[in-house]
């Protein structure tokens, strides 16, 4: 008699190694094209205009548009320095 168990399990061996081999390669790709470019945002002034006015870029992370320490709100700070 013929065993035709070893062939088979070769051959699972081999599309799940494909398998992985193909998620893997997409998922650089799609990062890759996620890195690529920087985000861009289009607006409209009117709502009810037939296409977008302008179109700007977005910075990818946020950042803050006032720099260093916050002031304390009046009722927080302490009584004013003779």
């Amino acid at each position: 008699m013929h065993s035709p168990t070893p062939n088979n399990a070769r051959l699972l061996v081999a599309v799940i190694g494909a398998s992985g081999v193909v998620a893997i390669g997409a998922l650089s790709v799609a990062i890759g094209q996620q890195q690529a470019e920087p985000a861009v945002m289009v607006s409209s002034a009117n709502s009810t205009a037939a296409g977008p006015t302008s179109a700007t870029t977005t910075p990818m992370m946020a950042v803050p548009l006032i720099k260093g320490p916050a002031q304390l709100p009046t009722e927080e700070q302490g009584p004013a320095a003779p």
